[in-house]
């Protein structure tokens, strides 16, 4: 590797590096994957822990995550914060002080109380809006935090944040971060796999990207309709198969060792690995025929209209998929209209909000059930979040525009406080007042949770030690149980 590439996870031997290779010791190694060339060489230095397999930096709390992405932003003042008082002055003409973080372009613009009641739920009374009825049926797993700041109020660079920690492209995604930093829980499973609705979110598949991580870690991308992935069904018997990968493995291998090593044709060669085991194991964890009826009831696969039932089918994968080890899995959004994304409601928000909840609601909670009584939840983090949330004013009578001064995400499971709200907006919702956060503070209490310490999790590249969390972030103690 070159050392502009090298990756480095600084550990309790700082400055300790891994041995060099010869080249005979590379190519004796290649047909065996070279992905877990990096991490062998280093995990020496690292403090072991109970994560399944993984070395890490202190005990985790989490082994997994599954990332439920509500893409285009989720009205906080609609859901999980509940503003009487927004209420009260609905329809009279909005001022505020001006605010760059939040999206209103017209004039004349008037205050919008939520056409949906808030309720108290649980033995702990944390409020939820009816538009979620089934997850208030959940609120006392929930950690509720209502008083995320963003950086601009617009769906690409909101969604990379979220998803890379930068607001602009070519930085690795957070799923990617997880998997390099973990390792395979399962070796005949990717790291990362994307449980897709029909739908790239905006800032397009740079939300799913390794950048300038090995490859290995990128998102597998799996399909709700049809073929989940394609092919995935060999094109030659076993043993043809097995030979084809052996002299692909001799020659990139011979390739790489005459570069002096090369980090993508490594994980050029693993990728080849592992997508030969999982054309064993895919097929049959994205078939939930075998599961009972009672479970295929609980999350709505047998609901009659496809958006629902695709999204409920999804959710019950992520299961499956985290049961067996996968150390990362997002879920999007199907859009069901001709709109931006498919929670970015300007108009028509009782009926685009309505439909987007229905899709959701009952298979988001049918997965945290799921994952408590057979004993998943513990130890996987589960983060519900769009990129932004949305106005308490609006131009007209039903819709709401973009807003990222204060709005609402939660996590549930994986070591986090359930029954809880954190944090505050203002009497109206339009700017986060109490316990400000930001996304780089999210991103490190993940990391922190699965074991790792965001400040030592890096990887060289460009003449620096990059991270997730670049030079911001701080574990939110507070949030963990």
């Amino acid at each position: 590797m070159s050392p502009s590439r090298a990756p480095r996870r600084t550990c309790c031997c700082p400055g300790r590096q891994a041995p060099a290779l010869t080249r005979r010791d590379f190519l004796q190694r290649s047909s065996l994957g070279f992905g877990s060339l990096a991490l062998a060489g280093l995990a020496h230095a690292w403090t072991a822990a109970d994560s399944g397999g993984a070395a890490t930096h202190f005990a985790p709390r989490a082994r997994r995550v599954i990332f439920l992405f509500m893409d285009g932003g989720v009205s906080h003042v609609d859901s999980f914060d509940p503003k009487p008082e927004l209420t009260r002055l609905s329809g009279q003409p909005a001022v505020w002080k001006p605010d760059p973080l939040s999206q209103a372009v017209s004039a004349n613009r008037k205050w919008l109380g939520s056409p949906w009641a808030f309720r108290q739920h649980g033995q702990s009374g944390l409020w939820v809006s009816e538009l979620f009825p089934h997850i208030a049926g959940v609120a006392d797993e929930l950690c509720v935090i209502r008083s995320l700041v963003g950086e601009t109020p617009l769906h690409g660079a909101q969604s990379l944040l979220l998803h890379t920690g930068r607001s602009i492209a070519a930085a690795p995604s957070m799923g990617c971060w997880i998997s390099y930093g973990l390792g395979r829980e399962n070796e005949n499973l990717p790291g990362y796999v994307l449980l897709n609705n029909d739908w790239i979110p905006n800032g397009g598949f740079q939300n799913f990207a390794n950048a300038f991580l090995p490859a290995t870690h990128r998102a597998a991308l799996v399909r709700a309709q049809g073929t989940p992935v394609d092919n995935i069904v060999p094109a030659d018997p076993a043993d043809v198969q097995r030979v084809k990968l052996d002299f692909l493995a001799e020659q990139d291998g011979a390739f790489a060792a005459a570069q002096g090593g090369d980090a993508e044709i490594e994980a050029a060669i693993e990728n080849y690995e592992t997508a030969a085991r999982m054309q064993t194991l895919v097929p049959a964890l994205c078939d939930v025929s075998g599961e009972t009826a009672e479970t295929l009831r609980l999350y709505g696969v047998d609901r009659q209209i496809d958006y629902d039932k695709f999204y409920a089918l999804q959710c019950l994968r992520a299961r499956r998929l985290v049961e067996q080890g996968v150390r990362f899995v997002e879920i999007t959004c199907p859009t069901t209209h001709g709109n931006n994304s498919p929670w970015d409601q300007h108009g028509e928000l009782r009926l685009r909000h309505g439909e987007n909840a229905r899709i959701t609601d009952q298979p988001v909670a049918a997965l945290l059930r799921d994952l408590k009584r057979r004993g998943l939840l513990d130890e996987t983090l589960v983060l519900w979040a769009g990129e932004m949330g949305r106005t308490p004013h609006s131009a007209g009578d039903d819709g709401r525009d973009h807003h990222v001064s204060g709005y609402t995400i939660w996590m549930a499971g994986g070591g986090v406080r359930g029954g809880i709200a954190y944090g505050a907006t203002d009497e109206l919702g339009m700017s986060a007042v109490e316990n400000r956060l930001d996304i780089h503070d999210i991103h490190a209490t993940i990391l922190h949770l699965l074991g790792l310490d965001h400040q030592r999790l890096t990887f060289r590249f460009g003449g620096r030690d990059v991270r997730l969390t670049d030079v911001h972030g701080r574990v939110v103690r507070e949030l963990i149980a």
